[in-house]
């Protein structure tokens, strides 16, 4: 990873969607390119321009929290955009000065999590690292993730499957909105993770790979997605609608439960019923080597 490059670039994108009026300020002459100048930043910022050109560069040794926070604030980031732009003014410092944070040496599956998604009854439920490979599921969330893990060679990612497999159009309608925020993830698990080898490998595969990816990850497009709604398309049920929850597994940072719930009585509700008796006569389980396999994320920062 470029550190320095995505500072740069992810300080770039976010002046570029600022307009000088948006923030009080005139807009002159005529602008060769959209958006912010340095100097108006700066001037924002409480900096000299001299000053915030070396941070947009990527020079952020010695510049305190509370420059970036002004820089943030002069920028509009959101909360997720905020903590991003932090992560990788975190990972450069550590880069320079020999100090890398680490996940820890392994990401297996704590004890107890799968059980716990197996009892979340009609609730489909995946369990994920940052690199989008999915570690476990229930039974449902088996049946609902059906074509990841069937056509996956290997341990199944997400990504991979969205970006590589030409039927993941069919499985999630909104494909473009899902491919969004498959980048998105990556790029915060990136910044907060610059030396994994697994999100490395992801990434440079991705970029290698596919151009819709390329185009994604160089918006710099990092809201964190938690909750809302996902649009799947299944082979035996047709389509449904499901709300989701995203939640943290404290006992392995870096993973994170994925939990799929519909309203009662709703159309959605009757599809997830049909898709438990459809996965009870399916020809599959979850993997009891998911609750013991260091996965490919598993390596020391």
């Amino acid at each position: 990873m470029n550190l320095a490059k995505d500072i740069r670039e992810f300080l770039m994108t976010r002046r570029a969607r600022i307009g000088p009026e948006q923030v009080g300020l005139p807009s002159g002459r005529r602008r060769r390119v959209p958006g912010l100048r340095r100097e108006e930043v700066a001037q924002l910022a409480g900096v000299s321009t001299e000053y915030y050109t070396q941070i947009e560069r990527g020079n952020v040794g010695g510049v305190s929290d509370d420059v970036l926070h002004a820089v943030a604030r002069a920028l509009q980031l959101s909360d997720d955009e905020t903590a991003h732009f932090f992560d990788l003014a975190r990972a450069v410092i550590g880069a320079r000065t020999g100090t890398r944070t680490k996940r820890g040496a392994s990401q297996a599956i704590p004890d107890g999590v799968q059980g716990l998604i197996d009892n979340l009854g009609t609730s489909p439920a995946i369990v994920m690292n940052g690199s989008l490979d999915i570690l476990a599921a229930n039974r449902l969330g088996r049946a609902l993730y059906a074509p990841v893990f069937d056509r996956a060679t290997g341990v199944p990612n997400l990504a991979r499957f969205i970006f590589f497999d030409t039927y993941a159009e069919e499985v999630f309608p909104e494909w473009e909105r899902t491919a969004d925020e498959a980048v998105a993830l990556l790029q915060a698990e990136a910044a907060r993770s610059p030396h994994s080898p697994a999100i490395t490998q992801v990434v440079g595969e991705l970029a290698t790979r596919s151009e819709a990816f390329r185009t994604r990850w160089a918006a710099h497009n990092v809201t964190a997605h938690r909750h809302g709604v996902k649009r799947f398309r299944h082979s035996e049920f047709g389509e449904l609608s499901l709300m989701y929850n995203v939640f943290a597994v404290t006992a392995a940072p870096g993973l994170s439960l994925v939990g799929y719930t519909a309203e009662p009585n709703s159309p959605a509700a009757q599809a997830l019923q049909i898709l438990a008796s459809w996965s009870l006569k399916a020809q599959f389980a979850p993997d009891p080597s998911w609750t013991e396999r260091d996965t490919p994320s598993a390596a020391t920062d």
